[in-house]
C-alpha cells in the first residue's frame, strides 16, 4: 500500500559546479529510481545553520512530497547517504 511521505533534504552546494536545479533534479531522479512517485518539490532556499556542521555554514533546503511503499523510504535513505551533495535528510509519513 502506497503512503504519502515528506522528505526534507539539505543540499551541500559548497564546492559544486552544478547548479542548484541540477542537484534538485538529481535527488528527484534517485527518489524515483527507488520507487517513489513525486507529487511536489518545494525549494525553500539557502539557510544558515545555527553552528558550523561538518565545515558547512549553511545549505539549500528542498522539500519533497511523494508516495511510496513503506520499505522504499529505507532504500532512499541508504542511497542518499552515498550522495555527497546531500548534507542532511529527514523523512516523515503524512497522515
Amino acid at each position: 500500500m502506497n503512503r504519502k511521505y515528506e522528505g526534507m533534504i539539505v543540499l551541500n552546494t559548497q564546492g559544486t559546479e552544478s547548479s542548484i536545479d541540477d542537484l534538485v533534479s538529481t535527488v528527484s531522479k534517485e527518489l524515483e529510481e527507488e520507487g517513489a512517485k513525486l507529487d511536489e518539490i518545494k525549494q525553500l532556499g539557502r539557510k544558515k545553520f545555527a553552528y558550523n556542521a561538518r565545515k558547512l555554514d549553511g545549505g539549500h533546503y528542498v522539500n519533497y512530497v511523494f508516495e511510496a511503499e513503506a520499505d522504499v523510504v529505507e532504500k532512499i535513505q541508504a542511497r542518499l547517504k552515498l550522495n555527497n551533495s546531500v548534507h542532511l535528510q529527514h523523512f516523515q509519513r503524512l497522515s
